[in-house]
């Protein structure tokens, strides 16, 4: 690892060639940033990173808040074209703050920039509410008719994911005012979508093609995958043989245009159209993901070094770096810094070990909990939904488990809404009933789930399924019963079995008791439990529907 911080900070030194420079009284400020630049052009963001870093620093002493905002809007970027997405969003907060004190048109230009950034990487969090703020923000600052269109169309597609076709197309109405042929093709692409989206009968293909036939002539291969996705999608449940031959298409300019989340996307689309081969596409499939999820990571981690570690050195050496790079003084001045660096490095680590072992910890008993809840119990949902259907078919067996798969893949992301949910619920209820044990669902509405927000919809989906779980596992019940009750002021969901019940129930209370009570907890909910007058056990849960959770 020491050795490893030595070579990066090498390579962070000598990546950029030197350039000439003509004003011989430049700033230090701006010196770093027009480096920042010239990195950046070349294609060496690492470099470029952390010379926008020590311009940002450079610029607080000289309390030049336009400065300072522009290098970290630059670095979000960067962030963002990394895949840090959550890094991406901090440094905008960072520059939003500084970008907010003054008020001329290069300033708001920035700050426009900013929040379009945020809307960006908020999308990809699937944090969609916050992408359509950000994005009216945007609109709100944009100085640029070019950049307002691209604005308009972003804040448009997400409406169109959120199911609001109609303000999808009056943003795209505004965005078709663009006359660069590239934006006009992804604009026409987009509200074709949005009117098909909102009116089966629309015919989309002719905008569809349009598109793709604009992006084919400019040789724009990024647009192309964007249309080989659309025409996918929109064949998928029409003709299967036409979505496989546009998803594989989407493979083929994915791999020549080297984008790992187009090839990401298209073979997620053949593994659901190509079933003789779906073993072979779902391996290749799977090891692509894990090189992204690695890349993001050690992405995450690089400039999480940078902004916090080398940005310190580097700040309190800045006017020495700068003669170090403007009169080549060579590798003794070199080796001095590095060896300043390293032994910071050490003492800043050991400093830090506890504080890392702690968060460590924290994490890993975070996301073992959820992997319970999604991984361990929908394999056992699965196991019971296939002994209770033997006669289930290949492909229902496949469909669960990409959901399951999509699930544990976006296990960070648990407040995707998903338009299935409702009979998804009571699908999972009724698999786990069988000739020797009875599970009945009493007075179950979809319209049970009105006003009730997503993220506690989830967990109620993971609390029932954990309780009729353990029913299966422990309970030896041959009837139970799951019924809805729902008032003004409360959802009810009452549990009943005629099992073996729990002895001492307030001493027996184990892990996956407490688990389910801080559950309930967290979206301010309550949950009891009793003995059966009968035998077994009930469970009580209410959830208030108005409440500070939802």
């Amino acid at each position: 690892m020491k050795n490893y911080f030595l070579l990066f900070l090498l390579i962070l030194l000598f990546s950029c060639k030197k350039e000439n420079t003509e004003q011989q009284n430049i700033s230090i400020a701006s010196e770093f940033y027009n480096k920042a630049k010239i990195c950046r052009d070349s294609n060496a963001p690492d470099s470029a990173f952390i010379y926008y870093n020590l311009a940002k620093s450079a610029y607080l002493e000289q309390k030049d808040s336009l400065g300072v905002g522009k290098s970290l809007v630059n670095m979000s970027i960067l962030q963002y074209n990394k895949q840090d997405y959550y890094g991406s969003i901090e440094s905008s907060l960072e520059a939003n703050s500084f970008l907010k004190k003054i008020s001329d048109s290069t300033t708001k230009s920035t700050l426009a920039s900013s929040f379009n950034n945020m809307g960006i990487c908020s999308s990809y969090l699937y944090e969609f509410e916050n992408s359509i703020l950000f994005y009216n923000q945007a609109l709100k600052y944009v100085t640029s008719p070019k950049n307002k269109y691209f604005y308009h169309n972003n804040l448009a597609d997400i409406l169109i994911t959120l199911g609001d076709y109609k303000n999808a197309q009056r943003n795209l109405t505004i965005a078709l005012q663009a006359k660069d042929s590239l934006m006009y093709a992804q604009f026409i692409n987009n509200m074709a979508r949005a009117k098909y989206y909102e009116n089966p009968n629309y015919n989309p293909l002719p905008e569809f093609y349009k598109a793709l036939k604009i992006r084919k002539d400019s040789n724009d291969l990024q647009g192309q995958n964007s249309s080989y996705a659309t025409l996918s999608i929109y064949f998928f449940n029409k003709d299967k043989k036409k979505a496989l031959e546009y998803a594989k298409k989407m493979l083929e300019v994915a791999i020549k245009n080297d984008s790992k989340e187009d090839k990401l996307q298209a073979l997620q689309k053949i593994i659901n159209l190509d079933k003789d081969n779906y073993l072979e596409n779902f391996t290749q499939f799977q090891a692509l993901n894990d090189s992204i999820q690695i890349s993001r990571s050690k992405a995450k981690n690089q400039f999480a070094v940078v902004r916090y570690d080398v940005e310190k050195i580097q700040r309190e050496k800045a006017e020495k770096e700068v003669q170090v790079l403007e009169r080549n003084i060579g590798i003794g001045s070199l080796i001095a810094l590095l060896i300043a660096g390293f032994i910071w490095y050490i003492k800043r680590q050991k400093q830090l070990k506890q504080e890392k072992e702690i968060e460590v910890k924290n994490t890993q008993l975070k996301m073992s909990k959820k992997v319970h809840d999604v991984v361990a119990n929908g394999l056992y949902h699965m196991m019971i939904d296939v002994q209770n259907n033997p006669e289930m078919d290949k492909t229902k067996i496949l469909n669960d488990i990409e959901k399951m798969y999509e699930e544990s893949r976006d296990i960070s992301h648990e407040n995707i809404a998903e338009k299935d949910f409702a009979p998804r619920f009571i699908n999972m209820i009724t698999s786990y009933s069988s000739e020797e044990q009875r599970v009945l669902p009493v007075s179950y509405k979809e319209s049970i789930w009105e006003n009730i927000p997503y993220n506690t919809q989830l967990e109620l989906y993971y609390i029932i399924r954990e309780i009729l779980v353990n029913m299966k596992k422990h309970s030896k019940a041959k009837l139970a019963s799951v019924k809805f009750e729902k008032n003004d002021k409360n959802l009810i969901i009452r549990y009943t079995d005629n099992g073996v019940g729990i002895a001492d129930l307030e001493q027996q209370k184990g892990t996956g008791i407490h688990n389910t009570e801080n559950r309930i907890e967290s979206i301010g909910g309550d949950i009891t439990f009793e003995k059966n007058p009968t035998g077994g056990l009930i469970i009580e849960i209410t959830i208030p529907i108005q409440s500070k959770y939802v």
